[in-house]
């Protein structure tokens, strides 16, 4: 078991339930709605928060009506800019304020309602329980992006689970304390589950649904952001695979945690 985790010995107690969003105008509401009602369902203590990462579309009107309706359960925070899609998880991890979280894109290719077998699979030694797709709903050029993308990314990163790219995640949010991230773009998924792996926190791997995309459009497959995904991931890839730099700051933060246990035990 990973040093500085809490005991899971009771059910969850408290969940955020957490979306980023970039012109989401046409699904936002449905994904808040559906996120409210399973959180209901699962515990008392929940909230539900989006990052509107700087829309361009009336996604910033819409969140505000459904604020008007569900706070204090709903934050809305705004990015003034669009900031990238790891900056916008960036915010959302920090903005988290209960035991465990789930995010998932706010664009509706994935149901947040199947947050319940993520649920279903936790145990004591379980810190990230992390879905994978049963299929890609998406057009053939971008099912064949993504393979390759996933199979690269693995062998690269030595990354052990099945999907990489599959943004439907519950967390322990203590694990944001221990785990410094710092990736602005879609990289931020690589860099956060090699970290969780090579920092020893245990996964749990659950089949999901993956849907079609009902509206917008993917900020990811078009020739300038594959460019500059392969530029981030190289540099990724010689700071956490050659460099190592991650596994350093770790010992320093978990040697920091333990001596700040020490001393409050002295203090009893």
């Amino acid at each position: 078991m990973s040093e500085g985790r809490p005991e899971f010995g009771q059910p969850m107690k408290s969940l955020t339930i957490f979306f980023p969003a970039f012109n989401d105008a046409g699904t936002i509401a449905s994904m808040v709605i559906a996120a409210i009602g399973v959180a209901r369902e699962l515990v008392t203590d929940f909230e539900v928060v989006v990052v509107n990462d700087g829309s361009t579309d009336h996604t910033g009107q819409v969140l505000a009506e459904l604020v008007s309706l569900y706070a204090p359960a709903l934050r809305v925070i705004d990015h003034e800019k669009n900031r990238g899609y790891g900056a916008a998880l960036r915010t959302g991890f920090l903005e988290a304020s209960k035991e465990w979280l789930f995010y998932t894109d706010g664009d509706a290719q994935y149901d947040p309602r199947e947050v319940r077998a993520l649920v279903a699979a936790l145990d004591p030694d379980v810190d990230v329980v992390n879905g994978y797709k049963i299929s890609r709903n998406d057009p053939l050029h971008r099912v064949l992006i993504g393979q390759i993308y996933n199979f690269t990314v693995k062998l690269l990163f030595r990354i052990r689970l099945k999907d990489v790219d599959c943004d439907f995640r519950l967390i322990r949010a203590s694990l944001f304390e221990q785990v410094p991230l710092a990736s602005s773009s879609g990289t931020i998924c690589v860099e956060m589950v090699k970290k969780f792996q090579d920092y020893g926190f245990r996964f749990a791997e659950v089949p999901v649904h993956h849907f079609h995309r009902a509206y917008g459009q993917s900020q990811f497959f078009n020739f300038r952001r594959l460019v500059k995904t392969a530029v981030d991931l190289l540099r990724l890839w010689f700071e956490l695979v050659v460099r190592e730099e991650h596994l350093r700051q770790g010992k320093k933060v978990r040697s920091a945690g333990s001596a700040m246990t020490e001393r409050r035990v002295l203090k009893k």
